[in-house]
């Protein structure tokens, strides 16, 4: 089954970080609200652009946790269309998957830790699905799955080094990057690929450029198709 279509969806800086700082303590979900000006007012059109991605978004665990997930109340209606894809082994908490569950249609853990919490959850959350793998992910293989639970077409949103696994793999099919209007620097803050350097350039993906948005308050969205080989080689992660 071919593997379902991909865009990586993300809000950066003009300088391509996607925290505010270099610790679990800055998040721009956060931080950017906190920023007198342009970048507080124009941030609701992020949101705004997230309403228009797929209905499988592609999470990590540990974005979710940073942004409060398992602290945060259980919602009262069980979401219909959403169907949540979450990478995690550890960050996830009983609290924070029940949540996800909630939100989710169908909640699909990728996980390698067979204590993970989804796993005691399951019998009662009827709409969680695991998808296991030992060692090390193939994101190939991940979407692949994917493909067989029925998606077409995923939003990926996670950090920056799960996304260089998916750009290295020939996995990332388009870019739709919302940047806001603040440079945030230093050399050890997350940007849009983190990783491992490339090695070649064979490693490199060039991009086509769909369309330039101009918004309001300063912000600026860009779409990019990637220029993938026909060929990818999976790049697995530990």
């Amino acid at each position: 089954m071919p593997r379902p279509k991909t865009e990586l969806f993300l809000l950066m800086s003009v300088d391509g970080k996607i925290s505010t700082g270099d610790t679990d303590d800055f998040d721009v979900d956060k931080d950017i609200p906190r920023i007198p000006g342009d970048p507080s007012a124009g941030l609701h059109q992020y949101y705004e652009e997230e309403l228009e991605t797929s209905l499988w978004p592609i999470n990590s665990g540990r974005v979710l946790a940073k942004v409060g997930v398992n602290e945060k109340p259980i919602p009262k209606d069980q979401e219909k269309n959403v169907n949540f894809v979450i990478l995690d082994n550890n960050h996830l908490n009983p609290h924070g998957v029940e949540v996800m569950s909630k939100r989710s249609k169908m909640l699909v853990i990728v996980t390698s830790n067979k204590s993970h919490p989804a796993y005691k959850l399951k019998s009662n959350l009827k709409n969680i699905t695991i998808i296991e793998y030992k060692g090390e992910m193939n994101p190939v293989e991940i979407l692949s799955k994917l493909g067989e639970l029925g998606c077409k077409e995923a939003t990926i949103q996670t950090g920056g080094t799960l996304n260089n696994m998916w750009l290295r793999s020939s996995c990332i099919d388009l870019l739709n990057i919302v940047v806001t209007p603040i440079l945030v620097g230093g050399k050890t803050v997350s940007t849009l690929i983190d990783g491992p350097a490339a090695k070649s350039l064979s490693d490199l993906r060039g991009l086509e450029l769909i369309s330039v948005k101009k918004m309001k308050n300063s912000y600026l969205q860009l779409r990019y198709k990637v220029n993938n080989p026909k060929q990818g080689k999976a790049v697995i992660i530990k």
